[in-house]
């Protein structure tokens, strides 16, 4: 059986999922880049991220950060553990959202993180203490904003022949890498990867049908060393081969 409390610590690593549980993450230092649904905060201390079941999530802390993660048992823990704070428990995890603990609400969370939480006893009391002392709150809703997909693709464009990774792109949006992958997802359905992938092979594309350069120029341009890997990833992405995708260009101009 899963636990329901436990401590974690949070890295640069990125941390991408989902799962048919709802959770809380109660921030105890640093800073932890949070993204729900496409939308983003920051768990840090004093505050709760809400995560409901199936919400696509994303998450990690360049500088580092602690956290204490409440598990919500799947079925019926909420309706048997909570009684009549049920509805209001219910609620309250059906919707992302950010809250702030009042004084009451951090020594409880920080009393648990030093408690050996791992014991069944305690870890299923503190759940109980902590949704019951939620249940009056009201969660602010996650932020959202559209990505500045101009400045990504000019980006993209002019370094088209150098390696990019994501925290390039989440520097460009002034978003951490978390919150970069999570907008993706929810704005484009695709990962920033896959978005620099595209947006390369658009590129090449255009140079193949406005230029003479040389195929294997063009994949170098591209950020492909290799023509062969090019030329494989043009016919996945356009369902032709790049030397046929110029030689039709040519025969529209005629």
């Amino acid at each position: 059986m899963r636990p329901i409390l436990t401590l974690r610590q949070y890295t640069h690593d990125l941390i991408v999922h989902s799962h048919e549980h709802a959770q809380l993450v109660f921030g105890l230092s640093g800073a932890l880049d949070f993204e729900v649904e496409g939308c983003g905060s920051q768990v840090r201390q004093q505050s709760v991220v809400v995560v409901p079941s199936g919400a696509h999530h994303a998450c990690d802390s360049p500088q580092g950060s602690s956290c204490l993660v409440l598990d919500i048992p799947e079925g019926q823990w909420v309706q048997e553990s909570l009684g009549a704070h049920a509805e209001a428990s219910r609620r309250l995890l059906d919707h992302p959202g950010r809250l702030s603990l009042d004084s009451g609400q951090s020594q409880l969370v920080n009393w648990l993180a030093n408690s050996p939480v791992s014991d069944p006893l305690i870890a299923q009391q503190g759940a109980v203490l902590l949704l019951a002392s939620l249940n009056h709150a009201q969660p602010a809703e996650l932020g959202a904003r559209r990505l500045p997909y101009a400045a990504l693709d000019a980006h993209i464009e002019q370094y088209a022949g150098y390696p990019l990774q994501v925290a390039d792109l989440a520097r460009v949006a002034g978003l951490s890498s978390a919150r970069l992958h999570a907008r993706f997802m929810a704005e484009c359905g695709q990962t920033p990867m896959d978005y620099i992938r595209s947006r390369r092979l658009h590129l090449a594309v255009q140079l193949l049908r406005d230029t003479a350069l040389p195929i294997g120029e063009v994949a170098s341009r591209v950020g492909y060393s290799s023509q062969s890997a090019f030329s494989a990833a043009v016919l996945r992405e356009f369902g032709s081969s790049p030397g046929h995708l110029r030689r039709d260009s040519y025969d529209k101009r005629r």
